[in-house]
């Protein structure tokens, strides 16, 4: 949803007063609080982006388990607190 918010300037109109009615407009026009609401808020991870990542952590949990088979790194055990 886009909204344009448009001001001419007429022939006796300072640039001061033109830049005053543009900004009550874009008040009026409520663009700034959409705006501000969606600021921070993440997008959503793609499918594509969610596979690549889920393919990366396979191929490194077998690489891992290799290792670890090969006498070449310790396995990692957590233990519960």
């Amino acid at each position: 949803m886009a909204t344009n918010v448009e001001v001419e300037k007429s022939a006796t109109e300072n640039s001061v007063s033109l830049l005053r009615r543009f900004t009550k407009r874009v008040q009026g026009s409520g663009v700034l609080p959409r705006v501000r609401s969606i600021r921070y808020s993440a997008r959503a991870i793609s499918e594509n982006v969610k596979r690549k990542k889920t393919l990366k952590v396979i191929r490194r949990r077998a690489e891992v388990a290799k290792l670890v088979r090969l006498g070449k790194m310790v396995e990692n055990v957590r233990t519960r607190r």
